[in-house]
This record gives structure tokens, C-alpha cells and sequence, in this order.
């Protein structure tokens, strides 16, 4: 399958949000969403928008401390951060496999620490904060269905 990349430059959290929320937009039951980047790169302001993206009305926080968070949208979104997480393995134990292959949409902050649990199939968002404090992301997902982004 063909891979396709798409970079954008967010000037403001807005557009960071935004650019989640049009990702959202053709996200399906068992997608997987692995975010990566620096601390204050911009992950969890991303994440939530695609949590608005899928329609969640709950404020959506880090979940740094508790791992995961599971918030309803017109698909279950399940919030994980690896950070914490020392690799596959405590990702194994904590059932996060289970997450990954549900009935909802899981997008994983921190998604480098588990290299071995990100499905191939997974869209991998990279988030760098620039110099001038704006975002650079690159949105890498499988085949065409996230071309119109």
C-alpha cells in the first residue's frame, strides 16, 4: 500500500486542535492514531481535537497519571499515554492491546516507547514546536483515505 504525508504548520493551538479535528474526520473503528514529538510539542492539544473531531463534549485532559482515558464520541476514543509506560511489555500488562483492536478510535501520545504495539497500519502524527513557537506536523497514514487533509 502506498504511504502519504502531509505537513502542515500550526501558527496557534487552534490550528494544532483543527488539524486533529480534520484528521478525525476519517477516523474508523480500530484506527490508530500514534502521536509523537518533544514535551510541549503539542500532542494532547492534537488529541483533543480529534476527541472534538469525533464528537466527545468532555473536557479531555493529559492522562499522564492514569495512563489511559476513555471518553464517548460517536466512536469510544481511548486516550493513552505511553510516557510512563516502560515499553510493550507494560503496555501488555495494562491490556492495551484490547484498546487497539476495539470498537473505537486510540490515540497514543508518547507512541515511540512502544514500537512493537503500533500497528503498521497506524497514522503516525509528528509534532515539532518550531523556533517562532509554531507546529510543524506530519501526518503519515496508510494509502489514500487521509489525502483531503
Amino acid at each position: 500500500m502506498e504511504t502519504s504525508r502531509f505537513n502542515i504548520v500550526a501558527a496557534s493551538p487552534e490550528e494544532t486542535a483543527g488539524a486533529g479535528e480534520k484528521l478525525a474526520e476519517r477516523l474508523h473503528a480500530g484506527s490508530v492514531v500514534a502521536l509523537r514529538g518533544g514535551l510541549g510539542a503539542g500532542k494532547t492539544c492534537f488529541a483533543k481535537g480529534v476527541a472534538r473531531g469525533l464528537g466527545v463534549q468532555e473536557e479531555v485532559t493529559s492522562p499522564t497519571y492514569t495512563i489511559v482515558s476513555e471518553y464517548e464520541g460517536r466512536l469510544p476514543l481511548y486516550h493513552i499515554d505511553a510516557y510512563r509506560l516502560q515499553g510493550d511489555a507494560d503496555f501488555s500488562n495494562i491490556g492495551g492491546e484490547e484498546l487497539l483492536f476495539g470498537a473505537g478510535v486510540s490515540i497514543i501520545e508518547w507512541s515511540e516507547r512502544l514500537p512493537q504495539s503500533i500497528p503498521e497500519d497506524a497514522v503516525v502524527v509528528e509534532i515539532n514546536l518550531l523556533e517562532d513557537g509554531r507546529r510543524a506536523i506530519q501526518i503519515q497514514g496508510i494509502g489514500n483515505e487521509y489525502s483531503c487533509l
